[in-house]
C-alpha cells in the first residue's frame, strides 16, 4: 500500500488555506461593490406665497354688434344700373350706392308737371271769373247763382292744384329713390343684387346693410347673481365718484385687450326664462375701425378688491378631479403635498383661500420629481407678475 510522506500534510494545509483566504477576499470585495451610491436630492424651483391686495374681475363672453345696422332696401320698382361702391368698404354718409334707372320716373315727373299746370290754369281762370262776377252780382247785371257757381269751381280748382302739387311732390320723391345713397357712415357689406336686376317689384328689396362702428356694440348674457354683482360695483363707484359707469375691458380672440375701455349701456327688462340669464349690452370706443360686427369676445370687469390675497404662481397648482394640491418644501428641505381651496385667477397668479400660510414655499418646477416626505434642493424661481400687470 502506498503511503504520502508526513513531511507533505503540512504543504497541503498551507495551499488550502491560502485559498480559503483568497476566495473570501473575492467575495468581500465583490459584495463591496454592489453596494450603490446614496441618490443626490433632485434640484427643484419654488416660489413664496406673497400677500396683496388684487382686484378680482368678472368676464361675459359675447359677440360685437355695429351701433347702427341699416338695411339698404329699393323704394321704388326698376332695373338697377349699377352699384357704385366697393364691397366691404367704409362709406361716408351721402356717398352714392346704387343707381335704379331714373328715366320712367323723369317722364312721370314730367306728367304730374303737366297735370299740375293745367289745374293752375284752370284756377286761374276760376279766379278771374270770381273777380268779375262779385261787382256784377252788387249791380245785379248777373244773378246769385252764377257767381256761386264760380266761387264753387274756383275751390275746385284750388283743391285740384293743392292735390297735383302733391302727385308732384310724390314723383320727386320716387326719382329721388332711384339714387341710393348711405344714410349714415360706417362698413357697408356685400350687395345682394347685381346691376341689371329688377328690383323693388311687390317689396323693398334688400340691397345691403351698413353698419355703423364707432362707437361698438356688445352683447353679452349673464347670470343673476353675476348681474347683482355688477350692480353692487355700479353703486359703489357711483357713491365714490358721484356717477354710475364701471369700466369695461374687451378681451378679443387673439388674447389681446381692446384699446379703449367701455361702459355698460343698458340691460335687458326682464330674465330670459328660458336660459336664466339677463341680457346685457356695453359700449366700445372703435376709432381705429378694429371691431368688426359678429366678432366673439370677452368683456371684463372689476368686481371688487381682494385685500391681503394670497397669491401663489398658477403651475404651482395640481387639479385632480376637483381637487387641488400643492408640493409646500419646509425649512428642512422635505417635501410636504397639501390640499388647498383655490379662489379667482388673477393674471398668472392663484388665490388661495385656505390650506396655505404667507411666506411658504412652493414647488413650481420638478413636480413630477417630488413626493410625500421626498428631500429636494430647493432654488429661487423667478418672481410672477403682479396683479393686474399681464393681460
Amino acid at each position: 500500500m502506498n503511503t504520502k510522506p508526513l513531511s507533505s500534510t503540512p504543504a497541503l494545509f498551507s495551499r488550502a488555506l491560502l485559498a480559503l483566504v483568497v476566495v473570501s477576499a473575492v467575495a468581500i470585495a465583490g459584495c463591496a461593490k454592489k453596494e450603490a451610491p446614496a441618490a443626490a436630492a433632485p434640484e427643484v424651483y419654488v416660489a413664496e406665497a406673497i400677500q396683496r391686495d388684487v382686484p378680482v374681475f368678472m368676464e361675459v363672453v359675447g359677440q360685437t354688434k355695429g351701433f347702427q345696422d341699416v338695411e339698404i332696401r329699393a323704394r321704388v320698382e326698376g332695373y338697377l344700373d349699377r352699384v357704385a361702391f366697393t364691397e366691404g368698404a367704409f362709406v361716408r354718409k351721402g356717398d352714392l350706392l346704387y343707381q335704379i334707372d331714373p328715366k320712367p320716373f323723369e317722364a312721370a315727373l314730367a306728367g304730374e308737371r303737366a297735370q299740375l299746370a293745367t289745374w293752375e290754369a284752370r284756377l286761374q281762370k276760376a279766379d278771374n271769373d270770381v273777380a268779375r262776377f262779385r261787382p256784377l252780382v252788387e249791380k245785379q247785371a248777373v244773378s246769385r247763382m252764377e257767381l256761386d257757381n264760380a266761387l264753387a269751381a274756383q275751390e275746385a280748382a284750388r283743391a285740384q292744384v293743392d292735390a297735383q302739387k302733391a302727385q308732384v311732390e310724390n314723383a320727386k320723391l320716387n326719382l329721388g329713390y332711384t339714387h341710393i345713397t348711405s344714410p349714415l357712415d360706417g362698413l357697408v357689406g356685400t350687395t345682394r343684387v347685381k346691376a341689371g336686376n329688377l328690383v323693388g317689384r311687390g317689396e323693398s328689396t334688400l340691397l345691403t346693410t351698413i353698419s355703423q362702428l364707432d362707437p361698438m356694440l356688445f352683447r353679452a348674457g349673464i347670470s343673476e347673481a353675476e348681474m347683482l354683482r355688477l350692480a353692487k360695483r355700479a353703486n359703489e363707484l357711483g357713491a365714490a365718484k358721484g356717477e354710475s359707469p364701471v369700466p369695461i375691458e374687451l378681451l378679443l380672440a387673439d388674447g389681446t385687450v381692446h384699446d379703449h375701455p367701455g361702459r355698460l349701456d343698458s340691460v335687458d327688462r326682464a330674465v330670459d326664462p328660458t336660459t336664466g340669464t339677463l341680457a346685457v349690452q356695453f359700449t366700445f370706443p372703435n376709432p381705429e375701425r378694429l371691431l368688426r360686427p359678429g366678432q366673439y369676445g370677452r368683456a371684463r370687469f372689476q368686481v371688487e378688491t381682494k385685500k391681503g390675497a394670497l397669491l401663489i404662481p398658477q403651475r404651482a397648482v395640481q387639479e385632480l378631479q376637483n381637487l387641488y394640491t400643492v408640493a409646500v418644501v419646509g425649512t428642512d428641505e422635505k417635501v410636504s403635498i397639501r390640499t388647498v381651496k383655490v379662489g379667482p385667477r388673477v393674471d398668472n397668479l392663484w388665490v388661495i383661500e385656505d390650506g396655505l400660510e404667507p411666506g411658504e414655499k412652493v414647488v413650481v418646477e420638478g413636480l413630477q420629481r417630488v413626493r410625500e416626505g421626498a428631500v429636494v434642493r430647493a432654488t429661487p424661481a423667478e418672481p410672477a407678475a403682479a396683479p393686474g400687470q399681464g393681460k
